[in-house]
């Protein structure tokens, strides 16, 4: 066990409830489009919706939460959302078997649990760095997201194989037991995070601290570059991410479990994207390592719908391979570069600015995709969605992340980097897939 893992107990129970949260978010991610494909029978554009509605909280509470995230406490804000998410994937199977289960509710659930998403991910993000030293947030981040990516590869193998054994709706039970543990693994840290300082703050209005939010984001070029590049890359990830399953199924011809087992296999991508990513800035720097991460790796999607039947699925894992190693690997970079750039007081106001236009185009994509499948044919889609993904990285290529060797690790400290000097304050920090 790694010293991290070893001396931090807090850190484990965390670790552990992030990890079985992404088991089961992987399990839903097959399980919820093969019911609205297999059971229900949905046209290509409601699979699309369906996704659309997972993300589109982002856009309809993602600022206010990250203001409730900055006045509360954020450990009894993840318990909440932990549990909420608990009922409502038990509720589908339940609904089914009583005879009750529709595309409409099944999108009522996607929305609640894309709600409870929302608060989990802002509040989980800024609560990080109040459980661990600065010195061990790169190697925490680290961690979270390697497992995260074994998670999912489990998951969705464990999607696919639970579908064809039991059925695409009974898969659902096991993600919410996922959440169960991620509730009784919260319960369980001791760490108690002081109370928000209201001074001040209690007669500011909701709308002036979503305001300044919004500015800080903006004004910050390091902040916009990466928001902006975010929201196109999530945009395009989402087009051809949303009709996967269709794609996998009806052009390529593989059953439900061989869809699992093919995400699954494609997915490890994500471990050796985490593994690899720190000794990768260590040595080239944060900045050349984000490059690599977000534009080299990532072109290979293009490979995706070159894929056929029998040996040409090999093409799709290749593909996916690489995109979830880069996605993977500057998601951890961005994390440890935010956590450290931004001050704590702020920092939920941050991520929820950031992620209102980060995954706010998720379900732009989504729905994009879909209508892109329904009007010219999946495959057709499928090129035209995967084309995107290098083509918004051209924004980081343009932009100062290529001048400069490290991403600064406090603000006004970019001056350092233009003259491509190794900090040693960034030595070995690291910062459906999606861009975080």
């Amino acid at each position: 066990m790694s010293g991290l893992l070893r001396r931090h107990r807090d850190f484990r129970l965390l670790w552990c409830g992030e990890t079985a949260g992404k088991f089961g978010a992987a399990v839903t991610n097959v399980a919820m489009p093969l019911v609205a494909v297999s059971t229900l029978h949905a046209p290509t554009f409601a699979v699309g919706l369906l996704s659309a509605c997972t993300w589109l909280p982002w856009l309809l509470i993602g600022l206010p939460v990250g203001v409730w995230v900055d006045r509360l406490r954020r450990r009894p804000l993840m318990l909440g959302a932990a549990g909420l998410s608990l009922v409502l994937f038990a509720a589908v199977p339940v609904l089914a078997g009583v005879g009750g289960l529709s595309l409409g509710l099944l999108i009522a659930v996607a929305l609640l649990a894309g709600a409870a998403a929302v608060v989990f991910q802002t509040a989980y993000s800024a609560y990080l760095p109040t459980l661990l030293a600065p010195a061990d947030q790169a190697e925490g981040n680290a961690k979270l997201h390697g497992s995260a990516s074994a998670a999912q590869i489990a998951g969705q193998g464990a999607g696919g194989f639970l579908a064809q054994l039991a059925g695409a709706v009974n898969g659902l039970f096991a993600n919410a037991a996922t959440f169960l543990i991620a509730l009784l693994c919260l319960l369980g840290i001791r760490h108690r995070e002081p109370r928000p300082d209201p001074r001040g703050r209690a007669a500011r209005a909701l709308t002036a601290e979503v305001a300044e939010g919004l500015r800080l984001a903006a004004g910050d070029v390091w902040f916009r570059t990466l928001t902006l590049f975010g929201a196109a890359s999530n945009l395009a990830l989402m087009g051809y991410q949303s009709i996967a399953t269709v794609f996998l199924v009806r052009e390529v011809g593989l059953s439900p479990g061989a869809v699992g087992g093919l995400l699954a296999l494609a997915g490890t991508g994500g471990i050796a994207g985490a593994f690899a990513v720190r000794t990768v800035a260590a040595r080239c720097g944060t900045a050349r390592a984000m490059l690599l991460c977000e534009l080299g790796l990532p072109s290979a999607v293009l490979l995706l719908p070159l894929a056929t039947h029998g040996a040409g699925t090999v093409l799709y894992v290749a593909g996916s391979f690489a995109v979830s190693a880069g996605v993977v690997g500057g998601n951890i970079l961005k994390a440890s570069f935010q956590q450290g750039y931004c001050p704590p007081a702020v920092l939920g106001r941050i991520i929820a600015s950031t992620s209102f236009l980060n995954y706010g185009t998720l379900p732009l994509g989504a729905l994009l995709g879909g209508a892109l499948g329904s009007a010219l044919g999946v495959r057709t889609a499928m090129w035209i969605m995967t084309a995107g993904v290098p083509l918004a990285a051209l924004i980081l290529l343009f932009s100062p992340v290529r001048t400069v060797r490290d991403l600064p690790v406090r603000p006004g400290a970019e001056a350092r980097e233009q003259h491509d000097e190794p900090d040693p304050g960034t030595e070995g920090r690291d910062g459906a897939e999606a861009r975080s």
